[in-house]
């Protein structure tokens, strides 16, 4: 099998972040011209439906109670500082182990969907809606997804360096 050179890997990075942008306002797009906003379609009954909905707030619809435009303001701000520092990150690491480059790319990628709602709805499109009986998850998209994947492996590489650290 061939690896990649440097330039290819760091392409195949920012391609991927790209695909997943596409990918979260593709689904996202379909959603609100499709399902009117706050119905529902069951997709498996009990456990999980297609629902537009709108997230004005951070994950989880933290801040969705602060005043929108300090809301609107910290959120793009903080975002634009979580892309800024993983793209800093990726630059001057360039040889970080596949799993941390992973999780980094699947981050921003989500973070850059997320952005693009908040700057041109000024909220979130969500719409993947797991719940069993009355106990609902928060609904979530392509983009939160990603993000949530992407923590998944940056854990997943510190316990590993964990390990290699203290063997």
């Amino acid at each position: 099998m061939r690896t990649l050179s440097s330039g290819q890997a760091r392409i195949l990075v920012y391609v991927t972040a790209v695909l997943v942008v596409l990918v979260d306002q593709a689904t996202k797009y379909l959603i609100q011209s499709s399902i009117p906003l706050y119905e529902s379609i069951p997709v498996i009954e009990g456990l999980f439906n297609i629902t537009h909905v709108r997230n004005p707030g951070a994950a989880f619809g933290l801040l969705a109670g602060a005043s929108s435009t300090l809301r609107f303001v910290f959120l793009v701000v903080l975002t634009l500082a979580i892309i800024g520092i993983i793209v800093v990150y990726l630059e001057k690491h360039r040889s970080a182990g596949k799993t941390l480059t992973t999780g980094l790319t699947l981050i921003l990628g989500g973070a850059l969907g997320n952005l693009v709602d908040r700057l041109s709805h000024g909220e979130v499109i969500d719409f993947l809606d797991f719940h069993i009986g009355s106990w609902h998850w928060p609904a979530f998209n392509v983009a939160d997804a990603a993000i949530t994947v992407g923590a998944f492996l940056l854990i997943i590489d510190m316990m590993r360096g964990r390990e290699s650290s203290s063997s």
